[in-house]
């Protein structure tokens, strides 16, 4: 789903020279996450909480951007927010974009025109990083099964992060220009106490699953794990691994005994977001560095986009699924991810072209943002 390249490095280090920090144990991770909330959306038996992965890809996704910004910041003393966004928009745009256009275009094709307006109605709202707001306004109960649900409600989790992303480079911005740039552990502290609690205090409606104000708190800790990136370094190699190890163990204790009854995010969430910071601090190499997982991360996000409306479309188009049936969706899934992350994903992401022109970036953003609206007829 949500992230950014695995190459981090110590804050501390950053001005010693252009060395990168390549981390296998992320992609892994990232592998993990994804198989979760896939194989728990394919009705694979005992892996009801599988949707946690979303939670995982939070603060994996948090940990990851404030790293490239840190690292930004120790390089020029100051962090550029048309760079920053500009990024973001080569990362996320022409996959979700894709997606969204091609959704549309099977929801008419096989559920009819009826049906289709109303998923390029959902498309409308995606396009614009605010199909959270769309589905909480609606009362959709995310965990509770539903006749009819949208095949592009996962992307709630997209415009989450996105909100975020547009408030904390932000903030960051906001407080070197005024001087207090020392303080910004401290206000993110206090961000993530706050939502926290409200997430806590809200726990169980369809606001608090939807809200980012509820969901801040989760890619904010892995904000927060960021800022210390370089004492992380300093962990010895046995404590630094056991860490990993019993991260990796409450994601799966928590894949493995959440539910649609469990209370999310609230309280509940706190376990799979501190076991992805003891993952994240820790060294899970040994694990969650071999290639397989390595080779599912690097597809992560489009197959996280591809898996949710192939398996609701062909449920609503021909009924109750068998488990062949679904395995054969995700395994089509699997094949759209490689073909969206070979010929779409890395060349926008890695195009010299628009890498240097801020207005070739603009272009494009506008673009693809429109191309979804243009296709809702309401």
């Amino acid at each position: 789903m949500m992230e950014t390249t695995t190459e981090v490095r110590p804050a501390a280090a950053s001005a010693a020279g252009p060395t990168l920090r390549f981390r296998p144990d992320i992609e892994g991770l990232r592998a993990i996450a994804v198989l979760a909330v896939v194989l728990c959306h394919a009705g694979v038996p005992g892996l009801g909480g599988g949707f946690i992965g979303v939670d995982v890809f939070f603060v994996i996704s948090g940990f990851l951007i404030t790293a490239l910004m840190m690292r930004e910041l120790a390089a020029t003393g100051g962090l550029s927010l048309l760079r920053f966004y500009g990024r973001r928009a080569r990362r996320i745009l022409p996959t979700s974009t894709l997606v969204l256009v091609t959704v549309v275009a099977a929801g008419h094709h096989w559920l009819g025109f009826l049906r289709g307006d109303e998923i390029a109605a959902d498309g409308r709202w995606a396009a614009l990083f605010a199909a959270n707001v769309n589905f909480a306004a609606q009362g959709v109960d995310y965990l509770d099964s539903q006749s009819a649900p949208s095949p592009l409600q996962h992307f709630w989790s997209l415009a989450v992060e996105e909100q975020f992303y547009l408030a904390w480079p932000a903030l960051v911005v906001l407080l070197i220009w005024l001087g207090l740039r020392h303080t910004t552990p401290a206000v993110l502290g206090l961000v993530v106490a706050g939502s926290l609690a409200w997430s806590i205090w809200l726990a169980g409606t369809t606001w608090s699953y939807f809200s980012p104000a509820t969901r801040a708190w989760e890619l904010g800790a892995g904000c927060l794990l960021a800022l210390v990136a370089e004492r992380l370094d300093r962990i010895p190699a046995g404590i630094s691994t056991a860490l990993a190890g019993a991260g990796l163990g409450g994601i799966v204790v928590a894949a493995l005994s959440f539910d649609d009854s469990t209370p999310i995010p609230g309280y509940a969430a706190v376990l799979p977001v501190l076991a992805t910071v003891l993952v994240l601090a820790g060294r899970g190499d040994a694990v969650l560095g071999v290639a397989p997982l390595r080779w599912i991360g690097q597809i992560s996000f489009p197959l996280y986009l591809w898996h949710w409306p192939a398996l609701i479309i062909a449920e609503q188009a021909y009924g109750p699924l068998s488990g062949r049936t679904r395995l054969a969706l995700v395994l089509l899934s699997v094949a759209l991810a490689i073909v969206t992350h070979l010929l779409v994903e890395t060349p926008f992401r890695r195009s010299p072209r628009l890498q240097r022109s801020h207005l070739l970036t603009v272009t494009m953003a506008v673009l693809l943002i429109a191309a979804p609206l243009a296709i809702y007829r309401g």
